[in-house]
């Protein structure tokens, strides 16, 4: 299921590495949690309408951004904490909730990316991350593991797979600043094949690392 939280315009501009804000919101909004775990089994999108302003954004007509889960739970306890405390940041608030059932995709969909899709792994005794992207030969292999971890953990069947789609010509790489740690990520569509509530399961959970954060949401 996903919900749909539609925002008021801003009164203040919006800072570019705004994400954590809307994270932050979001946590506020279900109370205590055991959400925050290695694994995330929902997905939060970012904030739709935006209009670069100098060196922040203007969202006039304001926005949208929508969070999805496989149960009802998280998404009704989101709900109920909307309605005790609107407000997000920047003077936006939520003025409005909308609900979509998970649609029937079938065995096969090819799904856009609501926000950049975040593959990183760390390797032996390395430090820091590798992040991976759609010309690299393991980054189809690691989608579908970080799915596959995901469906073991909610007790669904893996017999799925995750690629990005090669007819797409021009991938398009964002830096992203979450929390002052600079990531690259992808914007790339992605095909998801296989037992038919896998498939589903993908669209409510993300595809990707932080999921949770706001990366690899799907549309």
């Amino acid at each position: 299921m996903r919900i749909y939280l539609h925002l008021t315009p801003n009164t203040e501009p919006v800072p570019f590495d705004y994400q954590h804000r809307l994270v932050g919101a979001f946590h506020k909004w279900l109370g205590d949690n055991a959400l925050h775990d290695d694994i995330s089994l929902y997905s939060l999108s970012w904030l739709s309408h935006g209009q670069r302003r100098g060196r922040g954004l203007d969202f006039p007509n304001g926005s949208t951004f929508h969070v999805s889960a496989p149960t009802d739970e998280l998404l009704s306890a989101l709900v109920k904490g909307v309605f005790n405390g609107h407000q997000i940041s920047w003077g936006m608030e939520v003025a409005e909730v909308s609900i979509q059932r998970t649609p029937d995709f079938g065995e096969r969909w090819r799904f856009f990316a609501d926000s950049p899709i975040l593959i990183k792994r760390k390797r032996d005794e390395q430090p820091h991350h590798r992040y991976y992207y759609p010309a690299d030969p393991e980054a189809n292999g690691l989608l579908t593991e970080t799915l596959h971890r995901k469906l073991e953990r909610f007790g669904l069947s893996t017999e799925v797979s995750v690629s990005f789609d090669p007819s797409f010509l021009n991938p398009k790489t964002k830096k992203v600043r979450y929390r002052d740690i600079d990531i690259k990520a992808t914007f790339c569509p992605v095909i998801v094949q296989g037992d038919p509530r896998a498939v589903q399961f993908a669209w409510e959970v993300g595809v990707g690392n932080s999921t949770g954060i706001g990366f690899g949401a799907l549309r």
